[in-house]
């Protein structure tokens, strides 16, 4: 079943939200950035839950974005007054017939857009239902045709401590932020790259101006503010795991018998509900893509 943005949020509500927004930017209160796009061309797509969406103000207030900070709050703080969204490229390179850079405008203007409405889940036991607006990400990787070396899809997000500050807070960090994928993982019908929220471009907090979304596994998967894909032949090294292989492993698919070494991942807090929920097989997604792992054990390959 397909939500509408207008069946989430009561337009007359949603249009003085932007008119709010776009008096406070011109006046100076607020940087321009804050002020997204509408976007065109969206589809309908069979892949959205019926759950109710969380809120506009949930979605881009309450963000893990540790280039901005430790805080949840810190990335609606921060990257709207510095994270420069245009201009914008994604360079694909690896082990493909057809490298390239793809620049973001070009990319909105020529792509059939889908809202998907997710289930969120992140390794904190935190939740959201959550209307992207995007692209298989399938779609997008044929076009640079990956060849029969390519097992893994690779992901690198900006590096710029001018922009973002909480590099330099985390200069233990292997950085930049780095994320993978199997090449069946990638190609897989769910994964979305992901351009907008709500019907809107997305906002610097929530990955602007492109991310990747895999509804099935932990949140800190989803890495933000694209600027490189890559295949690869060998399995890639990812900001998390190189951080704490212990505690975050490859696949992070999400588990509820395979608890974080500090907490329980058996339960979950969706975001503006009271108490917690239990948390779901591969965050719900189970039928559609447990048969990726197949004969894996999944305590062994969390």
């Amino acid at each position: 079943m397909l939500i509408r943005p207008s069946e989430i949020t009561d337009k007359s509500v949603y249009l003085s939200r932007r008119q709010l927004i776009a008096g406070a930017a011109a006046a100076g209160l607020l940087p321009s950035a804050l002020l997204a796009d509408p976007l065109s061309n969206l589809g309908k797509s069979p892949f959205s839950t019926d759950e109710k969406p969380n809120s506009l103000k949930d979605i881009t207030s309450y963000n893990n974005f540790y280039e901005f900070g430790l805080e949840k709050e810190d990335p609606s703080k921060y990257a709207p007054g510095r994270l420069k969204t245009r201009p914008w490229t994604i360079n694909v390179d690896g082990e493909c017939n057809k490298p390239g850079r793809v620049d973001i405008d070009g990319f909105l203007k020529e792509s059939r857009l889908e809202e998907r409405i997710y289930r969120h889940r992140c390794v904190e036991a935190w939740s959201m239902v959550i209307p992207w607006v995007g692209v298989p990400l399938s779609d997008f990787l044929k076009k640079f045709e990956p060849n029969s070396r390519a097992k893994y899809v690779s992901f690198t997000t900006l590096n710029d401590t001018s922009q973002m500050p909480g590099i330099r807070m985390l200069s233990s960090f292997s950085w930049p932020y780095r994320e993978g994928l199997r090449i069946d993982e990638a190609m897989h019908p769910l994964t979305l790259l992901a351009v907008g929220i709500y019907g809107e471009t997305l906002l610097p907090q929530n990955g602007a101006p492109i991310r990747l979304v895999v509804p099935w596994k932990y949140g800190f998967k989803s890495i933000k503010s694209i600027v490189a894909i890559s295949f690869t032949e060998t399995q890639p090294k990812t900001l998390w795991n190189q951080a704490a292989s212990n505690e975050y492993g490859f696949y992070s698919n999400v588990n509820p018998s395979v608890d974080h070494p500090r907490w329980s991942q058996a339960k979950e807090h969706r975001i503006g509900e009271f108490g917690r929920r239990p948390t779901l097989m591969f965050n719900g997604y189970a039928d559609q893509v447990a048969s990726l792992y197949s004969g894996m054990d999944l305590v062994k390959y969390f």
